[in-house]
């Protein structure tokens, strides 16, 4: 007796009959195509065993239905991009959804690498400085104007040059009688000790800090023979081309304040007019 070969599903004979074997079952091709066929996103109907079933993302499409749901092209072995469940042609997804160069103006087609700042999007190419025309890639650039330039350009043209030094000021500064400076090249003329931040005086356009100009070029008190500075509202008296601050202006003799006082010298002192009366 001849052993039975049945569909599993209608039990119908399968002798002399096309057949699709699944988990080692035979199945008709009516009851497999009803049981376990995909249906096509595009059309709506369950992709046959003799049609070839093309998948992405758990969605599936007759060969032919396969295409762009804009220009309805076919995206067969062709590269093709996603938006909202329509499946797009790579030059109707970039018409519609790729950014455009700033510079050239031109649609970045996707899986091109792209430079991107402040929303603004640029070909790697296209990306240039716009003095030097060299590609900035990865590396730092400063804004100008809606134009990029790398660094050194950026110096080159804008920077402002430390009169010092004649380099670039990138950061901070000093500006001194209307001319630049490093804050690290603004020092004093003397002792070479920073100036920014600090009280300091000029003489003969030179800066000095206060300390180095009093030694240098301040008058010496009669009394104590410290620099009279004369900054800050030091207040001082000035006698024959002798100076005296202020505290110091005393009697020799009794160290009476002399200040707006009448007073008398004998020699190199000065005195009050009581202590000067004998001589």
């Amino acid at each position: 007796m001849t052993e039975r070969f049945d569909c599993h599903h209608c039990e119908e004979s399968l002798f002399g009959k096309k057949y699709i074997l699944r988990e080692e079952s035979p199945y008709c091709v009516a009851c497999f195509e009803a049981l376990y066929a995909n249906t096509c996103e595009e059309c709506g109907k369950p992709i046959g065993c003799d049609c070839k079933d093309l998948s992405y993302k758990d969605r599936h499409w007759h060969e032919a239905c396969f295409h762009c749901s804009r220009c309805k092209s076919s995206l067969v072995d062709k590269p093709f991009a996603a938006k909202e469940d329509q499946l797009l042609c790579t030059g109707c997804y970039s018409h519609e959804y790729s950014s455009k160069c700033q510079e050239c103006k031109k649609t970045i087609m996707p899986g091109t690498r792209k430079m991107e700042y402040q929303d603004s999007s640029w070909h790697e190419t296209c990306f240039v400085c716009r003095r030097c025309r060299q590609p900035i890639g990865t590396r730092s650039f400063i804004p100008k104007d809606s134009q990029n330039f790398c660094v050194p350009c950026y110096e080159k043209q804008y920077a402002l040059q430390c009169v010092q030094c004649q380099k670039p000021i990138t950061t901070g500064g000093v500006t001194y009688r209307e001319q630049p400076w490093h804050r690290e090249c603004f020092v004093c003329t003397a002792c070479k000790k920073p100036l920014s931040g600090q009280r300091f005086t000029s003489r003969e356009e030179f800066a000095y800090c206060l300390s180095c100009f009093c030694d240098l070029y301040a008058k010496k008190c009669a009394g104590c023979t410290n620099p009279i500075s004369g900054l800050g509202g030091t207040k001082y008296i000035s006698f024959e081309e002798r100076q005296w601050h202020n505290d110091c202006f005393n009697c020799k003799k009794c160290s009476l304040s002399l200040v707006g006082r009448g007073f008398l010298t004998e020699r190199d002192d000065i005195l009050c007019p009581d202590c000067g009366k004998d001589i």
